[in-house]
């Protein structure tokens, strides 16, 4: 396939500081979520970056140090498990994203938003993109660092709890991790307000 065609959208306005944003970790069972948010210049082309989900591991850590030099600012920021079932998990997405905008060292005139959903906590005009991390640039590099940032904070968890399986699952619903539920219990990192286990499973609490 040639990726010069499938090249992402490097703006969606024009003569305008424009910032990506993303998160990561919303259907996980355990752990924060964590959101970026990115400000690419405006000539900013790479035939490789795309949504996250798309991408190896070893693409996404090469990725991840290209933003990292060339974006003119970027932020990632998270939401704990404890916050996320104190006010629900859309909630607390829409609040990292919120704190990922406003840890940027420039203020964007407008922010793109991945998803169809958006509670801005700034007076920054903002558009909703549907699957955005594979339509625009800067939410796809937005996506590639929430989800590298937060599989580095998992990868350090898993160390604290290592039968969940975390370092391969990153605390999403794996058979393995609602195994390991069933057996060991829950932790502290695990949000309380999900569905830990199906409902054929009991949890030993």
């Amino acid at each position: 396939m040639d990726k010069k065609k499938n090249m992402l959208k490097s703006s969606y306005r024009e003569n305008c500081i424009e910032a990506g944003c993303d998160e990561a970790g919303r259907g996980c069972l355990a752990g924060a979520v964590f959101a970026a948010a990115v400000i690419l210049p405006t000539d900013f082309q790479h035939p490789a970056i795309n949504d996250s989900k798309a991408l190896s591991d070893k693409e996404r850590r090469i990725l991840r140090e290209v933003i990292e030099k060339q974006a003119i600012a970027w932020a990632v920021e998270s939401v704990s498990p404890q916050e996320i079932d104190q006010i629900n998990i859309l909630k607390a997405s829409f609040k990292a994203m919120n704190l990922a905008v406003e840890k940027l060292k420039i203020q964007p005139q407008h922010l793109l938003i991945d998803g169809n959903r958006f509670e801005n906590q700034s007076n920054i005009d903002f558009t909703c993109i549907i699957k955005g991390d594979a339509k625009y640039l800067s939410i796809a590099a937005a996506s590639i660092l929430a989800k590298t940032y937060r599989d580095d904070y998992m990868l350090e968890l898993a160390k604290q709890y290592p039968q969940y399986g975390w370092e391969k699952n990153m605390g999403y619903p794996t058979l393995l991790h609602r195994n390991a539920i069933k057996k060991y219990g829950i932790t502290p990192l695990h949000r309380l307000s999900f569905c830990l286990l199906p409902k054929q499973m009991t949890l030993n609490l």
